[in-house]
């Protein structure tokens, strides 16, 4: 018996990726072959057969993932830079703005000036909430769908847009469309 073969007694992942190397395919059951005219994607490796195996991790990924991981990383760590060497402009800044420097008694000039804008957020915190809800309760209900829900669904609680309903062409309802549904729903009663 052929030590490359399936029957050699050989058990294992080398005797599984040799048996697919020898009937042409890789682990995944598929593999790209060349063609004559066709050059091979740029960054792709070459395999045993002739074919190409895949990307090769070597040429520009890694690099690509370094410089996205990489770039955050340095802006952060500049950030706490400047931070450290004007903290105490920032200080004096934040407590200017903030009023929490002692202007005619302790946090006067808080409540008088940054603080008073906790219930300007809180009004439109409320708001942007309360035309959620109403967005949510009128608009599609299929997930992720941001159109009108017009038209209920049958024996569900759905209200779904034209786009999604069963029942609504999406070109336009012609006149005989509409006939139709009218026989449909007077024939149910």
């Amino acid at each position: 018996m052929s030590p490359e073969g399936a029957g050699s007694g050989v058990r294992g992942p080398q005797a599984i990726s040799d048996a697919q190397n020898a009937a042409g395919s890789d682990a995944k059951g598929s593999r790209i072959h060349p063609q004559p005219n066709n050059p091979p994607p740029v960054g792709w490796r070459h395999d045993a057969s002739g074919g190409y195996a895949g990307i090769d991790s070597e040429i520009g990924g890694s690099k690509v993932k370094k410089f996205v991981f990489g770039l955050p990383v340095l802006s952060l760590l500049a950030a706490l830079v400047l931070v450290i060497v004007f903290f105490a402009f920032l200080r004096h800044w934040a407590a200017i703005h903030t009023g929490t420097l002692n202007e005619s008694g302790p946090y006067y000039g808080f409540w008088s000036g940054f603080g008073s804008d906790i219930g300007e957020a809180t009004l439109i915190g409320a708001v942007s909430v309360g035309i959620y809800t109403g967005v949510r309760k009128v608009n599609c209900h299929t997930k992720g769908c941001w159109r009108i829900g017009h038209h209920p669904l049958e024996g569900t609680p759905y209200h779904l847009c034209r786009k999604h309903h069963p029942d609504v062409p999406t070109e336009g309802a012609s006149y005989e469309h509409i006939l139709e549904q009218h026989r449909k729903y007077m024939e149910a009663q």
